[in-house]
């Protein structure tokens, strides 16, 4: 039997400063509330508090979809991550959410607003500014933020 070709080598990606793939999707709901995003702040803010937020994440924390998330909640970024600090289990966590969080987190307009962004007409120009730092200009494929970070942290090729 012939030996298999060996594969092409990768191209080398830019360094984009500290890269967690331990991080949940921001495709991911939360399984109580249901909100796209939710669990991948909440780990941020858990690694922020820890000192192992890399400074390529801390220029976003509690800005871009953390503080777009918590906007459309009508809560403070700060009254969030203050929650995943004074709480140590997941049920003391969700306790605490169900208090700070309105009772509806309206999760299908956040939901439907999380996977579009980067899809208006102001949003593709930062969408294909990002996509030509990180020297992927040529990514049709990529459409959004979301898609941006599943490429970033290697969910996607």
């Amino acid at each position: 039997m012939p030996d298999s070709p060996t594969p092409a080598p990768k191209a080398p990606r830019p360094d984009t400063g500290g890269i967690l793939y331990d991080l949940p999707s921001p495709y991911v709901p939360h399984p109580v509330f249901g909100l796209l995003h939710l669990p991948r702040f909440i780990a941020k803010a858990r690694k922020h508090l820890a000192g192992a937020l890399p400074p390529s994440y801390q220029r976003n924390f509690t800005k871009g979809f953390d503080g777009f998330l918590c906007l459309h909640l009508g809560v403070d970024p700060q009254a969030v991550v203050a929650a995943v600090r004074e709480t140590t289990t997941e049920e003391e966590l969700t306790t605490r959410l169900r208090v700070l969080l309105p009772a509806d987190v309206k999760a299908a307009k956040w939901n439907r607003q999380v996977v579009q962004m980067g899809m208006s007409e102001m949003g593709r120009e930062a969408l294909q500014a990002t996509k030509k730092k990180m020297a992927i200009e040529h990514r049709d494929d990529l459409r959004s933020f979301a898609d941006l970070i599943e490429y970033d942290e290697e969910r996607l090729e």
